[in-house]
């Protein structure tokens, strides 16, 4: 865990070197704002499975799965 602009900092740096030398990474965090600001697709896991796989916007916009909701509805409350 880093403060907010440490992590800012970090997320800005992979996204340059990603567009810079065209490579791609895996990102695990349980931050789904970081994730969003920084996938290309999202893959929910629960229980070592994945249940989810979807482009970043769509998951965003209405998740598939009943535990990506629970994920969201916990990230409100």
């Amino acid at each position: 865990m880093f403060d907010v602009s440490v992590q800012a900092q970090i997320l800005n740096l992979i996204q340059d070197l990603q567009r810079e030398h065209a490579f791609a990474a895996l990102f695990i965090s349980h931050d789904l704002a970081a994730v969003r600001y920084i996938s290309h697709r999202v893959a929910v896991m629960r229980r070592g499975e994945i249940v989810e796989l979807a482009p970043t916007d769509v998951f965003y916009e209405s998740p598939a799965h009943p535990y990506s909701r629970q994920l969201f509805q916990e990230l409100s409350s």
